[in-house]
């Protein structure tokens, strides 16, 4: 999901710099058709992470613990929110603008729940010992 994330981003950006950068004139419709290709794969992928966490934490009955390997859950959303936005800016979209939002605000609220199971389980247990 990051990956393609990002790929939206360069290809919205490339999109905004189309129009003053007479080389990008030709590529425009490509670019653009990519760049929604890439942001609908990553879109794709938020049904089966949310139902991979469900099957992980519901039906598997696991308890959260901290792992710093959650850090890597919080960069996708902060960079889908941000190719998000940058995509309906750069295509004048928008409808999308309140997804920008709402995963603006998720990544917000994963980026605090795991600082704080950061700091937790940092207090809690020897996670800074030789």
């Amino acid at each position: 999901m990051g990956a393609m994330a990002i790929s939206t981003l360069a290809g919205s950006l490339l999109i905004e710099q189309g129009t003053s950068a007479p080389y990008l004139h030709s590529l425009l419709p490509f670019l653009r058709g990519f760049t929604i290709f890439y942001w609908a794969a990553g879109s794709w992928w938020i049904p089966l992470l949310i139902a991979l966490e469900i099957w992980r934490y519901g039906h598997q009955g696991l308890h959260f613990r901290y792992d710093p390997q959650y850090w890597g859950m919080v960069f996708p959303l902060g960079m889908y929110s941000l190719a998000t936005y940058n995509m309906a800016k750069s295509m004048v979209l928008p409808f999308l603008l309140p997804i920008a939002d709402i995963f603006f605000a998720l990544a917000l609220a994963a980026w605090i729940f795991i600082f704080v199971s950061m700091l937790r389980s940092s207090t809690s247990s020897t996670i800074f010992a030789n």
